[in-house]
């Protein structure tokens, strides 16, 4: 039985500026199968806004409130604990932080800052953990498919040099924590053990969301994929198909 989709995007939906081939008519298959879908990205270098206005542009209309990134759950544990950040990402991400203002400590927020990971800056946010900051990765990603191609540092070996120079471990909170993917099925009201998830990343992608519990996790063959992603984590993908509209005969398959 399958009740609720987690769609992952860069790599599943599209590449870049490019939808993969098929995906707009894949998830229109989805939302008219009565199926209920989230958008959950670890995308740290975009602001929700420009998220969701790229995934209109691309074809995948999408509401506020069926997209889910890092940044929307660092936002929420921030506030939640009363702490202020110290931010290390991305310009482009900055948006997602505004007006957050707090009384209590810090943590230093950590996500692809791209250029802006320069020594000054990882120095900074060393001192600041050192002193009692607490430490916060917004995705643990150790590489993304970057717009030549080709694979990038993400933010993952970054989150690592600062926990091994600190002595202290990070606060996961994209993928592939468990309370990310909670959070996206219970604003569907989706049990775990009726959820499937759908993604390019074997580790954070498919391995994490079976860990958090959900019955299916499938890889796709599209985006950062290498030959041989399948058989390197465990546990292991449910299945491994060509693309997200296979992907969707699966689901749609498996749920009649």
């Amino acid at each position: 039985m399958i009740s609720g989709v987690l769609l992952d995007l860069a790599g599943v939906l599209y590449d870049g500026e490019e939808p993969v081939p098929g995906a707009a008519e894949a998830v229109v298959r989805l939302r008219e199968s009565g199926l209920p879908i989230r958008f959950v990205s670890n995308t740290t270098r975009t602001a929700k806004r420009a998220i969701l206005d790229q995934l209109g542009r691309l074809g995948f209309p999408a509401s506020d409130g069926e997209l889910f990134t890092p940044a929307q759950a660092a936002r929420t544990w921030l506030q939640q604990h009363n702490l202020s950040p110290q931010l290390l990402v991305h310009p482009d991400l900055l948006p997602d932080f505004d007006d957050l203002a707090a009384s209590g400590g810090k943590a230093v927020v950590v996500g692809d800052a791209g250029e802006t990971f320069n020594y000054l800056a990882l120095n900074q946010a060393f001192r600041a953990l050192i002193d009692g900051a607490k430490l916060v990765a917004l995705a643990p990603n150790r590489a993304f498919k970057d717009t030549d191609g080709k694979l990038s540092l993400d933010a993952g070996p970054f989150v690592a040099a600062l926990e091994f120079a600190s002595q202290t471990r990070a606060i996961v909170l994209g993928k592939p924590s468990p309370a990310f993917f909670l959070s996206a099925l219970a604003s569907m009201n989706c049990p775990k053990a009726a959820a499937v998830m759908v993604g390019d990343d074997a580790e954070t992608d498919v391995t994490g969301a079976l860990q958090a519990g959900l019955a299916h996790a499938l890889l796709v063959r599209t985006g950062k994929y290498r030959r041989g992603d399948e058989h390197r984590f465990t546990p292991p993908p449910t299945a491994t198909v060509d693309d997200i509209s296979t992907a969707v005969d699966w689901i749609l398959a498996a749920r009649s």
